[in-house]
């Protein structure tokens, strides 16, 4: 069964693949009920999304009201490799797309099971790059029609390696501020937590932190555009400990307490760039923010951040 050429699902939500179906259709005219399972290959999820490099088993329980267009999906046990989530929720046959109010639940899903449906979700890791090991769990809301949803929860990984990305390396010029932190060629992941929104418009992603033995803790939030564009605002929590309150010291500025090391993420999800926030540092020095900036203790500071990043003086 093809689900793109079947004229059952809208083009423009971007689901496709090949589904074999084995279950059973009762009806008594007002009312339907099917049970079975389903198995979907190749499957894709997303308008940006490429076809899956694994099958997808679904054992389902849907009751089916003829009159009102609308339905129950009472089970919907989806299966890939070991990972096992639960959706269930309810549907509704009008207007130009199916609306849907539906819930995905999903406890320890191994990662390594997750790896080949990332393509058909449109999702991107950093090129060259590959999640292995580790658990993912989560709780979703999945909300609107089919070819504009909104899908809205946390989201949780542990224990997991991004394999294939130098974190420290990537973070450069943050890393600087602590002696050059280094994450070696993979990126062990002990903790990342986020609270998701995916709409038509984008991804935006809430309460972010990660946690990374050999780096630290890094917190903030973002979001990435349709075409993979990233703009995110981040503080770390860098181990070993930073320079910015040393360089205030010097300066004899500041209380030399750091709360963090403020920078942007930016670039795309391919290729992400760390750009550091030179004037979030010094401001992060100062309660009620910077004094003024006449002071040459203060350019003094400045300075001394320009400098470690690269940056030209500004002219006095």
């Amino acid at each position: 069964f093809d689900l793109a050429a079947s004229g059952f699902i809208d083009s423009t939500s971007g689901i496709a693949g090949l589904a074999d179906f084995d279950g059973n259709l009762n009806s008594d005219g007002k009312q339907v009920r099917s049970t079975g399972t389903l198995k979907a290959d190749k499957l894709k999820l997303s308008p940006m999304g490429q076809p899956a490099g694994r099958s997808v088993d679904v054992k389902y329980t849907v009751q089916h009201e003829v009159a009102g267009e609308s339905g129950s999906l009472m089970q919907g046990d989806v299966s890939i490799g070991k990972a096992l989530a639960h959706l269930t929720g309810t549907y509704r046959m009008q207007g130009p797309a199916t609306q849907v109010n539906m819930k995905l639940n999903a406890e320890g899903m191994p990662v390594d099971d997750l790896v080949p449906m990332l393509p058909a979700l449109g999702v991107v890791l950093p090129s060259g790059s590959q999640l292995k090991g580790g658990t993912l769990s989560t709780t979703l809301a999945i909300n609107g029609p089919t070819d504009k949803l909104i899908i809205t929860g946390p989201v949780k990984l542990v224990n997991t390696k991004l394999a294939g990305f130098n974190l420290g390396s990537k973070l450069a010029a943050v890393s600087k501020l602590t002696g050059g932190a280094n994450t070696g060629s993979d990126t062990s992941i002990q903790n990342f937590s986020t609270d998701a929104h995916v709409a038509p418009e984008g991804i935006r992603t809430d309460n972010l932190n990660l946690t990374v033995p050999s780096l630290g803790t890094i917190l903030g939030n973002g979001t990435i555009s349709p075409a993979g564009a990233l703009n995110y605002k981040m503080t770390a929590n860098l181990t070993g400990g930073g320079v910015v309150s040393g360089i205030s010291q010097l300066a004899g500025i500041g209380g030399g307490k750091s709360t963090g090391i403020p920078f942007f993420i930016q670039g795309t999800t391919s290729n992400p760039k760390f750009v550091p926030d030179v004037q979030g540092m010094l401001s992060s020095q100062f309660k009620g923010g910077l004094p003024n900036t006449k002071n040459p203790n203060v350019n003094s500071a400045v300075d001394a951040l320009g400098g470690l990043f690269g940056k030209k003086k500004k002219p006095q």
